[in-house]
């Protein structure tokens, strides 16, 4: 049987093949990784859905694949050597019948119009059908996850494929008239550089392609605004450099970006707009009644923005060890797409790497954003007295549509308020 890609989630069909784990002749397991898979901000593991023994991988590595696509070729385990000259069954081996085979409620309900209609199966295995079928599809360029199957548990038919292809056929007959009249998208310029020096090339990673369509849509989309303050984080740091050592202890890293986790929770509670999202479609406003931020984490690869959940119920500590280990899996590439969504606000902080304000682009379905950049040592005035005090520059971006200004100012206020008042309780732990 031929092992192909399948769909890894809503709007995730293509990818790049980063690492292959298997070779050819070799015997392997259902569920054992065949390839590492990246797709948008995430690398993917791709499992066989069967056990058998590798005929020939058909994909190399930088390879981008589509969903659909033959990964590797299988003899499975329970098939029978074919006679020379024996016709090729129409039906596949039960044990391979099973695996394909969905599991109850799995598929779309039948009534979905044909165009609607998708196949999915939350184990990822293909639909069910015969070699011969797949075969066929697979000459045809029919995609079989949108054939809906006739027979018992969503197998796919001849017939099944046969009324698939009238159906294309009648829409396309539909169409053409209106297809005639559109206006040819017109493609982007590519500029030869070489015309002036030597230059070099690099393909860009489906990452930086992610980052790229998705900072532009938001700059695009949402009309922006940025908010500046500095918050004095004297009294902070000396707190953190006092506790450091135990939350060390207890495998946690007490970072400046864990105690902005903690600090931003009250003022997202005082302030429910920063932690909603615009639904354009149902011209609503969704309050969410959770508190999950994102955390911009700069890699080799790009910026990857991982999400804490359920920021508010939990401790520094908590917090401290969550995001070490989640910072550390995104830098290898081994964090899930689900890690990388729901997120309800995003804290970037570019304070170990240095520079005052900047202004981060609203992670959207988001609408807000909070920049942290680094703490430098400023003359200030305290009680007509002028000392040094480290300020920590603080930028907040938000969606307008949705946050006036004076909002946007109290939110801040607020912010820098949380940041400035942390107290020797806050740090301690239990027992401590």
């Amino acid at each position: 049987m031929d092992v192909k890609l399948p769909r890894l989630g809503e709007g995730a069909d293509s990818g790049v093949v980063v690492n292959i784990l298997v070779s050819e002749g070799e015997p392997i397991q259902k569920d054992q990784t065949i390839l590492e898979l990246e797709n948008e901000k995430a690398v993917a593991p791709i499992p066989s859905p069967v056990s058998g023994t590798i005929q020939k991988i058909h994909v190399k590595e930088g390879d981008e694949i589509t969903v659909g696509q033959v990964l590797i070729s299988l003899a499975e385990e329970a098939a029978v050597p074919r006679v020379s000259g024996q016709a090729k069954p129409e039906a596949a081996p039960e044990s391979v019948e099973k695996a394909l085979a969905p599991p109850p409620g799995e598929t779309k309900e039948e009534a979905a119009p044909a165009g609607e209609y998708r196949y999915e199966a939350k184990s990822g295995f293909p639909p069910p059908a015969s070699p011969s079928i797949r075969k066929l599809a697979g000459d045809l360029g029919v995609d079989l996850t949108r054939v809906r199957g006739s027979e018992r548990g969503g197998r796919v038919t001849l017939a099944d494929v046969r009324a698939y292809i009238q159906w294309l056929q009648q829409i396309a007959f539909e169409k053409k008239p209106a297809v005639a009249r559109e206006a040819p998208a017109r493609a982007a310029e590519s500029i030869d550089f070489s015309k002036w020096g030597p230059v070099n090339k690099k393909r860009l990673s489906p990452l930086r392609r992610t980052v790229s369509e998705r900072t532009a849509q938001a700059w695009a989309t949402v009309p922006h605004v940025f908010q500046f303050d500095e918050a004095d984080i004297t009294a902070l740091m000396e707190l953190r450099k006092k506790f450091a050592p135990l939350y060390e202890k207890k495998g946690g890293r007490l970072t400046l970006t864990a105690l902005a986790l903690k600090a931003a929770v009250a003022p997202l509670k005082k302030f429910p707009i920063f932690n909603a999202s615009l639904d354009e479609a149902a011209q609503e406003i969704v309050y969410k009644e959770y508190y999950h931020i994102g955390v911009a984490v700069d890699t080799e690869s790009g910026l990857i923005v991982p999400v804490i959940r359920d920021v508010d119920k939990k401790s520094l500590l908590e917090l401290s060890k969550e995001l070490a280990e989640m910072a550390e899996r995104t830098r290898q590439r081994k964090v899930s797409l689900e890690a990388l969504q729901g997120g309800t606000l995003t804290i970037s902080n570019l304070g170990g790497i240095g520079g005052a304000h900047f202004t981060p682009i609203v992670y959207k379905p988001q609408s807000a954003v909070i920049g942290l950049g680094q703490g430098e040592l400023k003359p200030v005035v305290r009680d007509g007295k002028m000392e040094a005090r480290l300020m920590l520059p603080v930028t907040v971006s938000y969606d307008h549509r949705l946050i006036d200004g004076a909002d946007g100012a109290r939110f801040v206020r607020e912010l820098v308020g949380a940041l400035e008042s942390f107290k020797e309780e806050d740090f301690k732990l239990e027992g401590k």
